[in-house]
């Protein structure tokens, strides 16, 4: 036959129907206690076979109680069965299974007697005499009826379910590191989160000792391990450790755990005061003892042959001791938390490298000009942004400031950083307008990104939008006019030197990269010297935020202490990196700049040289120095002359070096050629090329600038 757990008859055979005389069709979907009150007398006797037969037929155990709980002498079945207690007979139900709450036990049993309402499946703790194993039994409980339908006792249907019970435990156990470990992308936070998870479902105490290096992003040795590699204790959760969470060490050798880095496969200890290894490491064996353990199981974290640690698994004090069954547990939360560890040692080795690369590519110490002073603060985020900035010496004491973002981080965001800032570095070289600059930039930030989308399908970055943000400056000191320009990136802000901070209210161009051609307005301002102007790629400066009335606050310190300031105001960081640039500007001195209209007739030239001359002479520049600048002027006047038109204007400006500008209303560019021996002209360039340490031109609106620079200046 065949019951169910419910104590319901679901199979009936011939040999059933020879035994109790009832028809399949009549047994099968019956109680057990219908059964078995078929068979009471009436003088509320027992009979004993239909109870020994469905005992000799059923994984269960058959129990009949009369109404005091007392089990009912109904044949010696229930001594043959392994899980059943052999003193079963005439004792209180209750008692003689060792129940963990026999109390609640009896309570429920008593109720069934009373209501005839079965109860069934309820799973309990007990540990039966002799046996040293915490078992887990089903009861169910059933009310049996005699002739007179008074309560006669019951029928108990116990089935033990320990394995059934520490299966769904491990389970259990198995479950809560798959949900909680494997989140986390740094090597100590994965580590931690293991502990968590088998403490105390698993175990009492649980430690995890992680290879040095794997934690930096290293690759882990293959085993076996040599006895030398330091590990670190990345995590603890228990009673007492042997040794501080962070402490770097060896694993002494021929210990358990020594010998797991060895062959990679997991260990069952059993904790006696007398093991042989327990000398090899005494601080543990101190707080083995401290900490009452009585097993351990110790387990390799590796993945393809690569040792990455191990994990200890500690029961103490009354916790049952491990067996052999959670081997192979241990060997599955081990197995998840490796992958986890080297996802993370992954993305810290990447966070590294990209870190590294950027500050490779960033300015490492940009050059300081005389127009302008400038700070910057960067709260970076968990990884390596794409976020950078930039301060660019131009000729004819200008500056340029730039400050763009690069969506996302990694190595691929820190590389387009690092491409985009060297287009802009080669581009303002040219003297690009700032708006003509930035459309420049989108152009190839949109290369860039057709690049990227022609990747192959199984390549990562083939997923990943190329979208970047840029604002552009050009301060000129001697004008004191700034000309700014920005795509996609926030208004920057001006503080006045009185502390009145406003807003510069700059169109929005397209984010580099973005579709279409659209074009990129410029704003140019008048500053006044001693203003500040403040920059930043995320929304730092939003009007209702901390930081403008800071800036607005501290118009008067110094740029380093006011990024101090803002720095202590935002504690409350998030997952972005943010950047802050900040930029005063100065007046340059009306005494080093010399401004004249020419006439477009050949006495210009002389005209130029005469007053060049008399001016280098006023600023004592010495003769030789003088000389060159002198025939560089007469050059770049000459070849106005010839090729531009009016007006013609000829402007000396002096600070760290010497720029000699020449301006004409002609939109025509400048060619440098290399005139032949029989040739008697064509060699104006070609001459400023060899003088000066630098030269190009610049367009206007209404003209063109040809400037060369000469390395007769103030002292830097």
């Amino acid at each position: 036959m065949l019951v169910a757990q419910d104590g319901r008859v679901i199979g009936w055979s011939v040999s059933a129907e020879e035994i109790f005389g009832w028809s399949a069709q009549e047994a099968v979907g019956k109680h057990i206690g219908e059964l078995v009150a078929s068979t009471i007398d009436g003088e509320g006797g027992w009979t004993s076979a239909i109870v020994e037969a469905l005992s000799a037929c059923s994984p269960m155990i058959f129990h009949v109680l009369d109404a005091e709980l007392r089990i009912v002498p109904v044949g010696e079945v229930s001594a043959q069965k392994p899980a059943c207690p052999v003193s079963a007979v005439g004792g209180a139900f209750p008692e003689v299974y060792g129940l963990a709450a026999p109390a609640a036990e009896e309570q429920t049993a008593r109720g069934v007697l009373r209501t005839g309402k079965p109860v069934l499946d309820r799973v309990v703790r007990a540990r039966v005499p002799g046996d040293p194993r915490t078992r887990h039994y089903s009861f169910s409980y059933i009310r049996v009826e005699n002739l007179h339908h008074d309560a006669a006792g019951l029928v108990v249907i116990a089935l033990d379910v320990t394995d059934r019970v520490r299966a769904v435990q491990r389970l259990a156990v198995l479950e809560a590191v798959r949900d909680s470990v494997g989140g986390q992308l740094d090597v100590i936070a994965v580590c931690r989160a293991l502990t968590d998870a088998v403490v105390p479902g698993f175990c009492g105490v649980a430690v995890v000792e992680v290879i040095d290096g794997v934690v930096r992003g290293e690759d882990p040795p293959p085993a076996p391990v040599h006895g030398a590699v330091q590990l670190l204790r990345a995590a603890f959760r228990g009673v007492i450790s042997a040794h501080p969470v962070g402490e770097v060490s060896r694993l002494p050798e021929a210990t358990p755990f020594s010998r797991v880095l060895t062959d990679l496969r997991p260990r069952l200890v059993r904790l006696t005061p007398d093991a042989l290894w327990l000398s090899a490491d005494p601080a543990r064996a101190a707080s083995i003892a401290q900490s009452d353990a009585n097993s351990l199981i110790v387990a390799p974290l590796a993945l393809r042959g690569q040792a990455m640690g191990v994990v200890s698994f500690y029961r103490r004090g009354s916790e049952e001791p491990f067996e052999e069954g959670d081997l192979d547990l241990t060997a599955d939360v081990c197995a998840h938390a490796a992958l986890s560890i080297d996802n993370a040692r992954r993305y810290t080795r990447e966070r590294t490298i990209a870190a590294t690369l950027k500050r490779r590519l960033l300015p490492q110490r940009p050059a300081a000009t005389p127009e302008v002073d400038f700070a910057h603060l960067r709260l970076p985020g968990p990884g390596a942004g794409g976020a950078w900035f930039d301060v660019i010496e131009l000729s004819g004491a200008r500056t340029a400031l730039v400050l763009g973002d690069v969506a996302g981080r990694g190595i691929a965001t820190a590389t387009t950083m690092g491409q985009l800032r060297t287009v802009i570095h080669s581009l303002a070289a040219l003297d690009l307008e700032p708006d003509e600059l930035m459309a420049r930039l989108s152009d190839t930030a949109a290369r860039l990104a057709s690049e990227r989308a022609a990747l192959p399908a199984g390549d990562s970055l083939q997923a990943q939008p190329l979208t970047a943000g840029c604002l552009i400056a050009v301060y000129d000191a001697v004008d004191r006019h700034c000309t700014i320009v920005r795509a996609g990136l926030s208004d920057p802000y001006v503080v006045h030197p009185d502390g009145r901070a406003a807003v510069v209210p700059v169109p929005e161009g397209p984010v580099l990269a973005g579709p279409g051609h659209a074009p990129f307005p410029a704003t140019t301002v008048e500053l006044p010297a001693g203003s500040t102007l403040a920059f930043s790629n995320e929304d730092l400066l939003m009007p209702t935020g901390k930081v403008v009335p800071l800036l607005a606050k501290g118009a008067e310190d110094s740029l380093d202490d006011l990024c101090d300031t803002v720095a202590y105001a935002l504690r409350d960081r998030d997952e972005s990196e943010k950047l802050l640039l900040l930029a005063r500007v100065k007046a340059f001195p009306a005494d080093r700049v010399m401004i004249i209209t020419l006439p477009t007739r050949n006495e210009a030239a002389p005209l130029a040289r005469s007053a060049t001359r008399h001016q280098l002479a006023t600023w004592n520049v010495e003769e030789e120095e003088a000389f060159t600048a002198e025939l560089v002027v007469s050059e770049l006047v000459g070849n106005a002359v010839r090729y531009g038109a009016s007006p013609l204007q000829l402007r000396l400006v002096l600070d760290r070096h010497l720029t000699c500008e020449v301006y004409d209303g002609a939109q025509c560019a400048p060619h440098l050629k290399h005139a032949r021996t029989v040739d008697e002209d064509g060699r104006g360039l070609f001459i400023i090329a060899s003088l000066a340490d630098n030269w190009g031109t610049r367009y206007g609106p209404d003209g063109k600038t040809v400037w060369a620079q000469l390395s007769a200046g103030l002292p830097s």
